[in-house]
């Protein structure tokens, strides 16, 4: 039995005997004492944004105390971060006292680490167990992958990784992969190497983060009356941010609900944006088919925003098909107008946002009080270039500024190195990156080699190579390495800085490594490095590019309170600010291309629930905006401004855009700016059927796939195709209608059969 802490006297039924206090009712809106009072049976509380949802979970705690038959330590109450868990049992003993701390109330992971330090035993493991972190998963995954022959250039073990923790995420062990769930990671050796992967941890006494629900699972499946002890146990069951759960927590969640069926999951559908890391938005929309009975209370009162901001996220969210229904209210005023304004391109729109801001904190608004969303991080670059010219404090959240991501320093250390062979610490960091066998002793030997010359380690290495005093394959390498810096250094007065970066990211080879990285991070970090490209092209050298980014680094010390905060729409969730920029609403952008192409209709209504997220985060003021021309990875793109603008209630909506919403231009290669203003403009209604029927194919594409023979597409192996985003490339592999795709241009990518034609 679990130690308890003494919390004062209870009566023979277990209930407390202190006097009820229900001073925690006081102020709710309708909705909110419903939600606190239904008490009996499932309940599902669809909270929108601002409406009070972390209140209405802790006086529901109280309440149940206060009127049910059940001790604190029968109540388990569940949700997802630390911080989140720790706030809720602040603000709960501050209403019900120290019982509070009885409460089993922690993250998912937490409450599967409590169950297996009891019952380690009956899974294979001890109860004294190691948790793995990721540095040590992929340790573990690497040397398996040697042991059985892997090519871990081709499949990195970070790829194999991320491969198991969505299997895991979804409550499929090792022997349960199959079919449908099957992948083709070294050649479909990926189940395999699970099952391998799983033998090494339960020889070593460890568990990943994904064992901690799934091992909880299995036991419960495996045990029926240890899942029985649990069942009887947790009377009432608190779910919080439920459209935020995967497979694994919604399997739990229902296995542990089914003797009391007091269960009560609050979160918002019109919220779920995590669908990319395993989170299933039907889990909350089947709540009513899983738990029959089950009442649904609303929570529609805003206590945040502005009339015109709620009006401007209720029309647009309302285009999804795949929600419960809500419409956010507020008795507030209605406050300013959205505004939305079209921009020649990406410079022009940080510059325009910028100016706002300024003309805001002359008025007297504090910069911390403002916030920037962005669809991708690499649209951040524009504003951090134009705030440090501007002289405007900001701060990015949930990520690193620009040049202090990995893959940047990295870039910039091979362009410190060509331009200032003293580097040393420059020097250091790649030598060995990408991998070229060149280890800490080779490392050594550099460092005995400089020391005895007087030389710097960039220096040293060429005088190591000259004299021979390296061997085989390090000697190979570290040839190759210092032919590269000496072409480099003599391009480097020859050629712009843009192109020397170009140069140096694939004769590295380091580009080609981040290729071939089939992590879900891998991603980003390719578009970075393209996204650096063109900032060095801003610069007539590379040693003005280098010192531009020392006054960067520098600036960003500065640890002033009063900054702009700066973050992807992602990281903003559960965050608010007066004032909110939303840019870069464009086709491609936002929605983005590569999400609806790997997901179809179901992304699109994922990309659209983010846009909900982003305008909500606004208190008083939101502003959106779209670039007719932006530069993308150091390419020049035409947009057409994004569908969701067309999808905002005109009455909540300021257009400054000079030739007003809904204007059409035409150009060579689409449409680059649209409007409202005119609906009599001649290209109006061509832009609209172009979108409709861009719509109906992207719900064909989603709802019924088509998949056709190589002989009547022409879509074979080897064959050469057209894709409207990535251009031209052939086809490596094919399953049914899913390509794998070398572009010329974009590297390889996996996208559905529709959505390409035959070259």
């Amino acid at each position: 039995m679990e130690d308890r802490f003494d919390i004062g006297s209870f009566d023979e039924t277990g209930a407390t005997s202190a006097p009820a206090d229900f001073g925690y009712l006081d102020g709710l809106n309708d909705g909110q004492r419903a939600a606190v009072e239904a008490l009996d049976g499932p309940v599902l509380v669809l909270a929108g944004a601002g409406t009070g949802k972390t209140r209405v979970l802790i006086s529901r705690l109280a309440h149940i105390l206060n009127l049910r038959n059940v001790r604190p330590w029968e109540i388990l109450a569940v949700t997802f971060t630390n911080k989140a868990a720790a706030e809720m049992q602040e603000r709960t003993a501050n209403i019900i006292g120290p019982q509070a701390v009885e409460i089993k109330l922690g993250t998912f992971h937490s409450i599967g680490v409590w169950l297996l330090r009891r019952h380690a035993e009956l899974i294979g493991i001890d109860r004294n167990f190691t948790i793995l972190d990721t540095d040590d998963q992929l340790r573990l995954l690497k040397q398996i992958m040697t042991e059985e022959g892997i090519d871990q250039k081709r499949w990195p073990p970070r790829g194999l990784a991320a491969i198991i923790d969505r299997w895991k995420d979804k409550g499929l062990r090792a022997d349960q992969v199959q079919g449908a769930n099957s992948s083709d990671f070294a050649h479909g050796k990926a189940a395999a190497l699970y099952a391998l992967y799983q033998e090494r941890l339960s020889a070593q006494n460890a568990c990943d983060f994904g064992d901690l629900l799934l091992h909880v699972l299995t036991l419960f499946q495996r045990n029926p009356d240890i899942l029985s002890l649990y069942q009887n146990r947790f009377k009432y069951i608190l779910v919080d941010e439920y459209q935020d759960t995967n497979v694994a927590q919604y399997l739990l969640l229902r296995l542990l609900a089914q003797t009391h069926r007091n269960i009560c999951c609050v979160g918002d559908d019109d919220q779920s944006i995590y669908g990319w890391r395993g989170a299933e938005v039907g889990n909350i929309l089947k709540f009513e088919d899983d738990f029959p009975g089950a009442r649904v209370i609303r929570l529609e009162r805003n206590y945040r925003s502005t009339s015109h901001i709620l009006g401007a996220a209720s029309g647009l969210i309302a285009h999804n098909e795949s929600r419960l229904g809500k419409t956010l209210f507020t008795e507030g005023n209605d406050g300013e107008l959205v505004v939305l304004n079209g921009l020649w391109d990406g410079q022009n729109e940080a510059r325009w946002i910028a100016d706002e801001i300024e003309n805001m904190q002359r008025k007297g608004k504090s910069l911390q009080d403002m916030a920037i969303l962005v669809r991708a991080s690499f649209q951040t670059r524009d504003f951090e270039e134009c705030f440090l010219s501007m002289g405007i404090k900001y701060r990015v959240i949930g990520g690193l500024r620009f040049y202090e991501r990995r893959e940047i320093r990295d870039v910039l250390a091979y362009l410190r190195v060509i331009n200032q062979p003293e580097d040393d610490l420059a020097f250091e960091r790649i030598y060995n990156l990408p991998k070229r066998g060149l280890g800490e002793k080779a490392l050594e030997k550099l460092r005995e080699v400089g020391r005895a010359e007087n030389l710097s380690l960039s220096r040293a290495a060429k005088l190591a190579v000259e004299k021979g005093l390296f061997k085989g394959k390090p000697l190979a390498a570290l040839k190759d390495l210092m032919t590269c810096f000496d072409d480099w250094r003599a391009q480097k007065d020859l050629i712009p800085p843009d192109e020397l970066v170009e140069a140096v990211l694939e004769d590295s080879g380091y580009f080609e490594m981040w290729r071939q990285d089939k992590s879900l991070e891998a991603e980003g970090k390719r578009e970075n490095l393209k996204e650096l490209i063109p900032a060095v092209g801003e610069y007539e050298s590379l040693a003005q590019f280098l010192e531009h980014v020392s006054l960067v680094m520098e600036n960003n010390a500065d640890n002033s309170s009063d900054m702009v905060s700066l973050m992807t729409l992602h990281s903003a969730k559960g965050l608010e600010y007066d004032v909110v920029f939303l840019p870069g609403w464009e086709e491609g952008l936002f929605p983005h291309q590569r999400a609806l192409d790997e997901n179809g209709l179901k992304a699109l209504e994922e990309e659209r629930r983010l846009a909900y997220v982003g305008i909500t985060r606004a208190k008083e003021r939101c502003y959106i905006s779209h670039a007719s021309n932006r530069r993308i990875h150091g390419q020049w793109q035409s947009s057409l401004p994004s569908r969701f603008i067309d999808e905002l209630p005109r009455e909540h909506i300021a257009d400054q855009s000079e030739q007003g919403l809904y204007n059409t231009t035409r150009r060579s290669e689409g449409f680059s700016h649209t409007s409202w203003r005119n609906p009599d403009s001649s290209h109006l209604a061509e832009v609209l059927d172009n979108r409709a029927r861009a719509n109906e194919k992207l719900i064909d594409n989603s709802t019924k796939p088509v998949v056709k023979a190589a002989d009547e597409d022409g879509l074979a192996v080897g064959s050469r195709i057209f894709h409207q985003k990535f251009g031209y490339g052939r086809i490596v592999r094919k399953d049914g209608p899913k390509l794998e795709i070398a572009f010329e241009k974009a590297g390889v990518k996996k996208v559905m059969e529709n959505f390409v034609q035959a070259a």
